[in-house]
């Protein structure tokens, strides 16, 4: 594979652990972001990440029940492994690289990795200022959780070297990382992002055509736009639609922790492109007036500390 220099755009929830989990498997990365501001948002980010990383390797020591296939291939699970697995957290926390600078980050990547705003403009603004600076060799992937690599093919100028990869969230746990090409893209590069997708231990998924959503969200996100729509109507209380869910399937947790996770800026982006949210009779446009409300109060999710439940490091 001749990926080695990885620049991740954005610097956001799943965009820093792109990028760390990628640093943590070797590879040279930088994170290019807009403003000094999100430089500043971002930090608090990768240190959170290195804390998960050494107390989830130090736990996978004596409690099976912690093991995150991210991190070590669970046959080698082994004390001095967790502890030579701390040392690559501490070499990819010194080594990863935060940058405003266009051609600091893009100047010699063989990987782009775009993870700014689920908006389509600024996807397009984006890929439009990228194509100046970006070598002959560079190949581009979305990290989209909803829009198709065609829509900004032509805006990247390498249509041939642009396709979506896109990951779950808390992907040292989650490791899922979904390959999509659009129709121009050359199936050697698709084959080279899936032989990347597996050197940093992520499960290659490939989807065979275009899909909004992929596979992953393609189911997830009817679950939580349910559940959106279940509280949003005042039909249950978040904590009661969380525990239908869990109660009633087993799983591990409910639409409104999902939503945390994933953060409540991205949920508020993808319910407000529904065109049914600018009639204000709407359900849909409730949903994005409630989560706006959160985000205005600075409850955006797991990382603020505060989303639809509250979380104490």
């Amino acid at each position: 594979m001749g990926f080695s220099n990885i620049t991740v755009a954005g610097g956001g929830i799943l965009g820093s652990q792109i990028a760390f989990q990628s640093a943590y498997q070797g590879f040279n990365v930088t994170i290019w972001l807009r403003s000094e501001a999100s430089v500043g948002r971002a930090r608090p980010k990768i240190d959170r990440l290195r804390t998960i990383y050494l107390d989830t390797l130090e736990a996978m020591k004596t409690d099976p029940a912690a093991y995150a296939y991210g991190l070590l291939a669970k046959e080698d699970v082994t004390p001095e492994a967790c502890d030579a697995a701390k040392e690559r957290v501490e070499a990819a926390y010194a080594n990863l690289r935060l940058t405003t600078s266009w051609d600091e980050a893009f100047g010699d990547a063989d990987l782009v990795i775009e993870a700014v705003a689920e908006d389509p403009k600024a996807k397009t603004d984006f890929y439009t200022e990228l194509a100046r600076h970006l070598p002959q060799k560079t190949v581009v992937v979305t990290n989209s959780s909803t829009l198709l690599p065609s829509s900004f093919a032509a805006a990247t100028g390498r249509p041939e070297k642009f396709l979506a990869l896109h990951f779950a969230n808390e992907i040292w746990r989650n490791p899922t990382g979904e390959v999509m090409a659009h129709a121009g893209t050359d199936k050697a590069h698709f084959e080279e992002v899936v032989e990347f997708t597996a050197a940093i231990r992520m499960i290659p998924l490939r989807v065979l055509k275009e899909q909004p959503g992929y596979l992953l969200n393609s189911m997830l996100v009817p679950l939580l736009s349910a559940a959106q729509y279940l509280w949003a109507n005042g039909v249950g209380s978040v904590e009661d639609i969380d525990r239908a869910w869990t109660l009633g399937t087993g799983a591990p947790a409910g639409p409104f922790r999902i939503l945390d996770v994933v953060g409540l800026v991205t949920a508020y982006n993808i319910a407000s492109m529904n065109p049914k949210a600018k009639d204000p009779s709407t359900v849909e446009h409730r949903i994005v007036k409630l989560l706006k409300e959160k985000i205005d109060a600075g409850e955006t999710g797991v990382n603020a500390g505060k989303g639809f439940y509250e979380y104490h490091a």
